[in-house]
């Protein structure tokens, strides 16, 4: 088990940006692939983007071109930096890990989530 901390959420206008970050304090990051998901209100938990052990990217066609996932095993931190947000893109964001290489935005293929951050955009 990993233990996962995200931080950055916060209320900004439509058109904004923010970073938001997961850092580890138990295992190095750098063993597991990572990803992104978010709930908003009233819908299900969706993947947004996902990166592999090897630094491999994916992202929901939602986010395509606006949000980008990277990771610095150095700083055992994945971040998702998050541009032109929309009122849509409003919820609360979870960064998840698996240990190993595996690819995508199934949450069933992650094991180690963390408490989430929210993210409150207004237009």
């Amino acid at each position: 088990q990993v233990h996962l901390v995200e931080s950055g959420g916060d209320s900004v206008q439509a058109g904004g940006s923010l970073r938001l970050s997961c850092a580890s304090s138990t295992n190095p990051l750098s063993w597991y692939s990572l990803a992104w998901f978010r709930q908003g209100p009233g819908k299900e938990r969706e993947g947004v983007a996902a990166i592999d052990r090897y630094g491999e990217t994916t992202y929901s066609d939602s986010v395509k071109g606006r949000f980008t996932i990277s990771r610095d095993n150095a700083e055992n931190t994945l971040f998702l930096q998050m541009n032109d947000l929309q009122s849509e893109d409003t919820g609360m964001y979870y960064c998840a890990a698996r240990f190993g290489r595996i690819f995508g935005m199934r949450p069933d293929d992650y094991n180690n989530w963390g408490q989430g951050t929210r993210v409150t955009v207004s237009s």
